[in-house]
């Protein structure tokens, strides 16, 4: 019987009991501002104090490019590859935007972390019935607030770090609400925790915010056009990883 490595024991003795106090102090911290902070800002600075912690203490070093591309204040629909678990933290300490997730029903069961999603503006789908009227109509009433959303259009985790096809349903949202979409490409996450694997380690993560892509006028609401979209993105994400991986190889 082999002893597990160092990391194992520093996951399972350090990391994740002081990840659990970050989540329930600051998760409280973000229910509680809900009843008198109706905008979520509030919550969403103990999501992003959240993510900076957890990256800290985990020992992930993000260097980002692109983000001064883009024009302040404004909204828009971050779409990335996703790598592992940790980039959601990384994202919302990467991205200055108020940021809101679409991310399954089931999440909002959890302790702390899903009530903030749920008390703070994030879309919770249930992809077994999903209602895509229903969440375009979400969707508006977000953005109208200036809110940004992050989606992970391959729907999952890669095990390989390769880029999955994109689904189109998130840019026929898009296109019907006539939003600017970024790509976003994550690089290097994958191997600070891997894919069904309880063992995080510390370790350089890139994040690369691509030009964003007008929808308003240059695409219809089409399941055609969404999937030309899709692909579209995709393949500029996939430039970047892929790029990347190369370079790590």
């Amino acid at each position: 019987m082999s002893i597990p490595p160092f990391d194992w024991w520093r996951t399972v003795f350090f990391l994740i009991p002081t990840i659990a106090v970050y989540t329930i102090v600051l998760g409280s911290l973000s229910v509680a501002s809900s009843f008198v902070d109706r905008t979520g800002f509030f919550a969403h600075r103990c999501a992003r104090a959240w993510s900076w912690l957890i990256l800290a203490t985990t020992g992930v070093d993000v260097r980002a490019s692109g983000i001064e591309g883009l024009e302040p204040g404004r909204t828009y629909i971050f779409v990335s590859n996703h790598q592992s678990i940790y980039d959601i933290p990384i994202l919302f300490e990467t991205l200055p935007y108020q940021l809101r997730i679409i991310a399954k029903k089931s999440l909002g069961r959890f302790p702390f972390l899903g009530w903030h999603l749920q008390r703070t503006g994030h879309l919770l789908v249930d992809r077994r019935s999903p209602d895509p009227r229903g969440i375009l109509r979400q969707w508006i009433g977000l953005v109208s607030k200036g809110l940004s959303l992050i989606v992970f259009p391959e729907g999952t985790r890669s095990a390989d770090g390769r880029v999955a096809r994109f689904k189109a349903g998130s840019f026929l949202l898009a296109i019907e609400a006539g939003l600017p979409i970024v790509p976003v490409a994550v690089s290097g996450s994958r191997h600070v925790m891997l894919k069904n694997r309880l063992m995080t380690r510390p370790g350089k993560v890139a994040v690369v915010v691509l030009a964003p892509i007008e929808t308003k006028g240059r695409y219809e609401p089409t399941v055609v056009h969404a999937k030309q979209l899709a692909n579209e993105v995709r393949a500029k994400v996939r430039a970047v990883v892929e790029g990347d991986a190369a370079l790590q190889g």
